[in-house]
């Protein structure tokens, strides 16, 4: 098996970006907290790893450049659909 040092670091960047995300939702004394902030960070982590699968995992990275905007567009495409969900319902909420 041949050890690729790229997918490694990938792999490391996303296990950091998962724990960012596991310290933003905690507070000092351990409880949970909800917030705007919290909840829009989260989801921008989210489809930031997302972003990082498609092209290193999903192999987009080396795809034609239209299937690379493609996934891009995809991803802002959701960034938009869900912070707009969220903060539409906040306010109708």
């Amino acid at each position: 098996m041949k050890f690729n040092k790229r997918l490694l670091v990938v792999w490391v960047i996303l296990a950091l970006l998962t724990l960012g995300y596991l310290w933003l939702d905690h507070s000092v004394d351990g409880s949970l907290k909800s917030s705007a902030v919290v909840t829009s960070s989260v989801i921008v982590i989210a489809l930031i790893k997302v972003r990082i699968i498609f092209r290193e995992f999903m192999e987009v990275r080396n795809a034609p450049v239209l299937l690379c905007r493609l996934t891009d567009a995809w991803v802002v495409v959701m960034a938009v659909a869900m912070l707009s969900c969220y903060f539409v319902g906040m306010q109708l909420g």
